[in-house]
Order: structure tokens, then sequence, then C-alpha cells
């Protein structure tokens, strides 16, 4: 890692941006919802992007990470879920296409797919990671291969992204050093 390069922050969208699964108990009036305002008509046809709260946009620029994202969503995070939140096209994770035999070893030791790949990304910077599938084994096994500080924060889909979290995420982030503001953002649960 380079003095000049912040930590990365992972991003998932399906859970810690849209959330889900919460019962009509939790939300007697349904999710909030944030429709996007502009763009081209017709665009964001998938009403579960409404569920997308754009106030989380300056607090995760405000985290001084540089943002990626770390979806099955990939480059169209980019077209429909980066605008709704302002914030610039980020770079995406590739995540491999796996062997057979892999997926099964890890799913063996319990691992998320996505583990290997954003280790492999981090290279031994500091990250923090934001998903709602995150579990024991990956916190073992990123512990036992990544040099650097990591936090691999776990987020309930039913609520998505809440004051909790960010507040999670900003006391990780003051405990690392500054290196500075991230390139293209500003910005252990």
């Amino acid at each position: 890692m380079t003095d000049t390069a912040p930590p990365l922050l992972f991003l998932d969208v399906d859970g810690p941006l849209i959330p889900f699964g919460a019962t009509r108990r939790q939300f007697p009036n349904g999710y909030p919802t944030y429709p996007a305002v502009g763009g081209p008509p017709g665009a964001d046809r998938n009403p579960l992007l409404d569920r997308i709260d754009p106030a989380h946009g300056p607090r995760l620029r405000a985290l001084r990470c540089e943002l990626v994202w770390a979806t099955t969503w990939l480059s169209e995070a980019n077209e429909v879920v980066a605008p709704r939140l302002g914030l610039p096209a980020l770079p995406v994770v590739d995540l491999p296409d796996r062997t057979a035999d892999q997926e099964a070893a890890d799913a063996w030791a319990g691992l998320h797919p996505k583990t290997r790949a954003l280790l492999a990304w981090a290279a031994g910077r500091p990250f923090a990671w934001v998903d709602d599938e995150i579990g024991a084994a990956d916190r073992s096994w990123v512990a036992a291969h990544h040099p650097g500080p990591a936090l691999l924060h776990r987020v309930d889909p039913r609520t998505g992204l809440t004051d909790a979290d960010f507040t999670a995420l900003h006391t990780w982030r003051t405990g690392l050093p500054d290196h500075g503001p991230s390139a293209g953002s500003d910005g252990r649960a």
C-alpha cells in the first residue's frame, strides 16, 4: 500500500443499500422510498431502487475511503445505483467465475463467494466490507490471510445501512492513519 492510498470500502447493493425481507409488522406502511428525480424516461424501472436512501451517498463519501462496488450488480451499479446516491462511477470488483471445485471448497468452508476476490483486490490495503452475507468463516479467513486492517461489517438486510452502521464504519476509519483524500470519492463489527 502506498502512503497516499486511502482505505478501501467495498459496497454491496442488495441488503445494505436496497433493504429487503422485513415483515409487514416491521414496516406496516412498507419500506420508506426515495423516488429518483430526473434521469432518462423509463430508466430505473425496478421499484426496489426507490428504497435507496440518497442521504447515504454523502455519508459514504465522508468516510474518506476509496469506494468500490462489490456486488453482483457489477457495472450496472454505476448506471442505476451511483446516480441515486450522488456518487461518481466507482471501480467494480470483478467477481470471477469459479470452478465447481472452488465453489465446493468455499461452500464447505463457509466462505462467501466474494471473500477471496476482495482480498485479492485489496492487495494488503486496509479495507472495510459492507455486506448482508458476511459470516464467521469470512472473518476468520480474512484475519488469517490479510496483513492489513480489515472491517467485515454485516448489515441487516431488513433495514439496510443505519446510523449504527455508519457509526461503526466511522469508528473503524478514524482508528486508521489518515492517508489523505480518496481518489474518486471522499469518503470490526
